[in-house]
């Protein structure tokens, strides 16, 4: 029996002085209380009772922000909500210096987005994401280096505005579409009266010019229907037919 019981002690001894950590981790050691390393990854050996082992991811880790109420500088109430990307890239000090670095990061994110996001203008935050994120990244990144945590990227994913904004906004938009309709509208018009004035002024200096319009004209007109259309003859279309008349006359 007291056997068994060696074998147990020694079994349990073996299992507290030996560690396995995976590639993702690392091991920080506190001998006594006092951090003494880093270890990992692969096999750890501790010495039993006086050794202890506190284990630290070290992969990218993705948060999500809840929604927060921010009021914009130009006093526009929304909620916003984004998502951060970070990893340990110090283990001790992540285990030292902080007590739990994940909420830590979490909370400081949340006050950060409402802070930064406030200095900016409503139409600001629609159209310059970019800058937003690259600042908000800027700011925690240098608010957690004493972690040992590395904030690598933030990004706002949605901006939730009151519904009375949405209306005006639409609103907006809907005006400024009609605007371009007309912009181009009016466009168009000035192009086709340039085009037609050049067009009139080539065939007012030329008289055959002006004759093959009028009989085209005619033959567009008169192939729309059967109802019967009077329409003034110029006297120029006419002249020749009159000259030639004249002359077989006076011929005779």
């Amino acid at each position: 029996m007291s056997f068994l019981y060696i074998i147990a002690f020694v079994l349990f001894v073996i299992g507290s002085a030996i560690k396995v950590l995976p590639e993702w981790e690392r091991g920080v050691v506190l001998r006594f209380g006092r951090s003494v390393g880093i270890r990992g990854p692969g096999l750890i050996i501790l010495i039993p009772w006086v050794e202890r082992l506190l284990r630290v991811d070290t992969r990218t880790v993705t948060m999500d922000i809840k929604p927060q109420d921010v009021i914009t500088f130009d006093n526009v109430s929304m909620k916003v909500n984004a998502v951060i990307y970070f990893r340990v890239v110090e283990p001790e000090k992540a285990v030292t210096q902080v007590e739990d670095f994940f909420f830590a990061t979490s909370q400081l994110a949340q006050t950060t987005l409402r802070s930064v996001l406030g200095q900016y203008q409503m139409d600001d935050l629609l159209s310059s994401r970019d800058k937003i994120n690259h600042t908000l990244q800027e700011i925690l990144d240098k608010a957690t280096e004493p972690w040992g945590i590395k904030v690598s990227v933030v990004e706002v994913k949605h901006i939730d505005l009151p519904k009375e904004m949405q209306r005006a906004m639409a609103k907006q938009a809907e005006a400024e579409r009609e605007r371009r309709a007309k912009v181009i509208n009016a466009e168009g018009e000035f192009q086709r009266a340039e085009k037609l004035k050049q067009a009139s002024q080539i065939i007012s200096q030329s008289p055959a010019a002006l004759q093959l319009a009028y009989l085209q004209a005619l033959q567009e007109v008169t192939g729309e229907g059967k109802n019967t259309i009077i329409l003034p003859i110029p006297i120029d279309l006419v002249k020749p037919f009159m000259k030639a008349i004249g002359e077989t006359e006076v011929s005779s």
